[in-house]
């Protein structure tokens, strides 16, 4: 692959001078992201869907912090407060059932700081969140990678049989209603130690549903998701987009209609997705010495008229 000027780039010499994970997966350009992101088996049912869930984070430093870490100060003792508060002061009816994974989708949909992450089942989706934020294109992106059957198959027996039970795959917000608070969620891990929980959100809205929507939730405010999976290495992966692929990823994305007007429906996402696809792109923003002076030529719309 060449930049802009046509000097010669090597994404993998570039991405393990910033410090490579075992478990990263440099990609070079389109046809091996695909690959390597679909790479998909075919499975006892003879359908080839996936075992993983996947995060795409803007810069490949960043780690799996919740918000409510990222809240830093003493986050651990503020969480029950402010949860609380939230459910006390919302609008009636907004949070649909009284448990605490309801709670807790509800609260994180609305970004309130959570121990929650935001996953998908959806790789393109992922990719979105990898390429969305144009102050980060300098910087080499990621897509985490997480094998939720053998994810499932570390959690604590009671809740295996849970989802034996259920024949279910993932958790839903109803199948543990005896979990109402934030301690009793906790308990578990006292008794059993650290693990991730993957459960589906309810479907509040349209932008839940359209980006493919799941979370994952530990039981204990500091427990972080990157040391669970540096204990068990085999359950992830980590797909790393070189910084001078993001344009490419970005701009292919946009003609798969995987954007801010589909992921974000409504008035705000339409204007982040008409703001960045009317930029001026790549390498192409001057300032301008005076209002108005300069001025960029339009893109191609995506439909033509007429």
């Amino acid at each position: 692959m060449t930049t802009n000027e046509g000097e010669s780039v090597s994404h993998v010499s570039i991405i393990r001078e910033l410090s490579m994970q075992a478990n990263d997966v440099v990609v070079s350009s389109w046809a091996e992201l695909m690959n390597a992101l679909y790479d998909i088996p075919r499975t006892v049912f003879q359908r080839y869907r996936s075992d993983f869930v996947y995060r795409g984070v803007a810069d490949h430093s960043w780690g799996l912090e919740t918000s409510l870490q990222r809240l830093c100060g003493d986050y651990v003792n503020v969480e029950g407060p402010m949860l609380r508060s939230f459910r006390k002061y919302a609008e009636s009816g907004s949070i649909p059932a009284d448990t605490l994974l309801v709670r807790l989708a509800v609260a994180q949909h609305h970004r309130l700081p959570t121990r929650v992450l935001d996953w998908t089942v959806s790789p393109k989706v992922a990719l979105h969140f990898a390429t969305a934020e144009e102050e980060h294109y300098d910087k080499d992106g990621v897509v985490w990678c997480v094998d939720v059957r053998q994810v499932r198959d570390l959690l604590p027996t009671p809740l295996q049989n849970i989802l034996a039970d259920e024949l279910a795959f993932l958790f839903s917000v109803e199948m543990l209603p005896e979990v109402k608070t934030l301690k009793d969620l906790d308990s578990f891990g006292i008794n059993y130690g650290g693990f991730a929980l993957f459960f589906e959100p309810p479907s509040l809205d349209a932008r839940i549903v359209n980006q493919g929507a799941i979370m994952s939730v530990m039981p204990g405010a500091r427990l972080c998701l990157n040391d669970f999976l540096e204990s068990y290495p085999q359950i992830y992966r980590r797909i790393v987009i070189p910084k001078e692929l993001k344009w490419e990823v970005r701009d292919k994305l946009d003609q798969d209609n995987v954007t801010e007007r589909m992921l974000f429906p409504g008035l705000d996402g339409l204007s982040n997705w008409l703001k960045r696809y009317y930029g001026p792109g790549p390498g192409k923003a001057v300032p301008c010495n005076k209002l108005g002076t300069e001025k960029t030529s339009a893109p191609e719309p995506l439909i033509q008229d007429g």
